[in-house]
């Protein structure tokens, strides 16, 4: 840019400096502005050559910014920092003036100038410095005659100047550089991390029913983007699984989003899934991206999407047919790409045939379905996952727990409506009140009368996540049916009539025998009331012993 004939040579200065500084701060491209700024010198200043090198990792000088020399920059010569001007000014910092290079023994003319052209031209080497380190060198060279008569103190100014702007606009790069490559480094190391807590092999299970799930999660995860719908039991783990099939797919190195649906009223739901222009309601006081538009490339997750309204429903099943949405307020169709793994405890069937539904968007969303079992179907994975549970707590906790064989037997009679949470709730709670290094058989909460968490089986069990079918009558099992199990005090209750099993009788025994043979405490401890334990008593003859 050319400001024509300044009345002051300062005026001309400022406003080179001024152009320069632009230049510098315009791009992230280091060599580009390098470029930008020796044209702007040759231009402004009428000097005839233009050279930026900077010292590399292998001690020598590199070219990284040439303008009005006769060779192309990929093919600049790498100059030995030991000899001729460079060295000269590397050494001491200070800038060197030529008035004729032809005249003077320290002009080695390694970049390949003629020497014809060259004679009677005046150079000009100023140090560039990084922190006081001189890590380069800005060079220029001058004609006699023009517009302009040759000021060397002038030139060494302004030269000097511009090559401060060069060392800082280097040393603000190599710190944007260094910041990026450390969050590079610690995006993959989460991404690792996550990967590693996520992947399949590390959800802890053994049991068949687990196996079955790992394989239809791999299948899933790999074999297609299609919508992954997870069923089972609130805490059987779901999200963990969600996570997993993320990052076994190939979308693992886009975002993960998720959103519980149930967290939120309809109103903010929308607004969170697809975004809101600003003004678009009360409080929209800026632009917001949607949970979908930020998971493009990747997946969003939706948890509890069987508690979504209707009137949602419909706009949620246009996402999914179409890939595309408005944002609240906006007017403007935005393309998505996303993979949808939804998940519910809910019985959708049961709600499709009441209406509260929509049968479009339960085949939309029931394309592959995973069925998560509830613990009470894969026991054998309980002293796995108690392992884990108290391994994680003795790591975050700095202690050194172990539990007893007897504790864990207790566990595994439980029926454990919360599945793999509540258990590792139990595990905490055990591991937090034990006083010494080993959790016993009495520091479990059931054996103090004190966990009533099965009573919510039956209530789980009508909200069942499986299909609606009708169950033949041989596989009913009334409350009576069910067995009286130690530790477990709070199983479905049993009916006036006979609450009574072939090994009952050494049961209320030895329940008598842990509550000191108080009748109310014992009948907490197996889940009874005091009038069931009475009868269960005389049922089966049992002598009340006097304490």
């Amino acid at each position: 840019m050319s400001y024509g004939k300044p009345g002051h040579s300062s005026e001309l200065e400022l406003l080179t400096i001024y152009e320069i500084s632009k230049v510098l701060t315009g791009t992230l491209n280091f060599r580009q502005s390098v470029r930008n700024v020796l044209k702007l010198l040759l231009t402004q200043l009428q000097m005839e050559h233009g050279i930026v090198g900077l010292v590399q990792d292998d001690g020598k000088l590199h070219i990284i910014g040439a303008a009005g020399v006769p060779w192309p920059l990929d093919e600049a010569p790498v100059l030995d920092i030991s000899e001729g001007m460079v060295a000269q000014v590397l050494r001491h910092g200070s800038p060197i003036v030529v008035p004729d290079l032809t005249k003077d023994p320290l002009f080695l003319n390694r970049t390949g100038h003629n020497p014809d052209d060259v004679a009677g031209t005046a150079y000009i080497v100023v140090p560039v410095k990084s922190e006081r380190e001189v890590i380069g060198i800005l060079s220029a060279d001058r004609k006699p005659g023009g517009e302009r008569p040759i000021n060397f103190e002038r030139d060494v100014r302004i030269l000097s100047l511009v090559a401060n702007l060069l060392g800082q606009t280097y040393q603000l790069h190599r710190a944007v550089a260094v910041d990026r490559q450390h969050l590079l480094e610690e995006t993959s190391r989460l991404q690792k991390q996550l990967q590693g807590r996520y992947d399949i092999e590390n959800v802890v299970g053994k049991s068949k029913r687990m196996k079955e799930v790992f394989a239809d999660v791999h299948q899933a995860a790999r074999g297609s983007d299609a919508t992954v719908l997870l069923r089972g039991e609130s805490g059987t783990g779901k999200e963990a699984i969600a996570h997993a099939i993320h990052y076994l797919s190939a979308r693992s190195k886009g975002p993960f989003v998720k959103l519980n649906c149930a967290a939120l009223p309809e109103t903010l739901l929308e607004s969170e899934l697809f975004g809101h222009e600003k003004g678009a309601f009360t409080g929209a006081t800026s632009e917001r991206k949607g949970r979908f538009e930020m998971a493009n490339g990747g997946t969003v997750f939706l948890d509890e999407i069987g508690d979504i309204s209707p009137a949602f429903q419909a706009k949620l099943l246009r996402v999914l047919q179409e890939h595309e949405f408005e944002r609240v307020g906006g007017s403007k169709t935005i393309k998505t790409d996303v993979r949808l793994v939804a998940a519910t405890n809910r019985n959708l069937e049961e709600m499709v045939q009441k209406g509260e539904f929509r049968a479009d968007l339960y085949f939309r969303l029931n394309v592959v379905t995973i069925f998560l079992p509830p613990l009470r179907e894969r026991k054998d994975d309980i002293p796995l996952l108690v392992d884990f549970f108290l391994s994680r707590f003795n790591t975050e906790n700095n202690r050194a727990l172990a539990i007893t064989s007897g504790a864990v037997e207790i566990l595994m009679q439980c029926n454990w409506p919360g599945n793999v949470r509540e258990l590792e709730n139990c595990i905490q709670r055990a591991a937090t009140m034990t006083r010494g290094n080993l959790i016993r058989e009495s520091d479990m909460r059931c054996q103090k009368g004190q966990c009533f968490s099965a009573m919510l089986l039956e209530t789980t069990q009508s909200r069942s996540c499986f299909p609606v079918v009708a169950a033949p009558p041989s596989r009913i099992r009334s409350a009576a049916s069910l067995p009286i199990v130690p530790g477990e005090p709070a199983a479905t209750r049993a009916g006036e009539g006979g609450a009574v099993s072939a090994d009952e009788r050494t049961r209320l025994i030895d329940a008598m025998e842990r509550c000191g043979w108080v009748q109310a405490k014992a009948a907490r401890l197996l889940g009874l009331t005091p009038r069931q334990i009475g009868y269960a008593l005389r049922k089966q003859g049992v002598e009340m012993k006097r304490l």
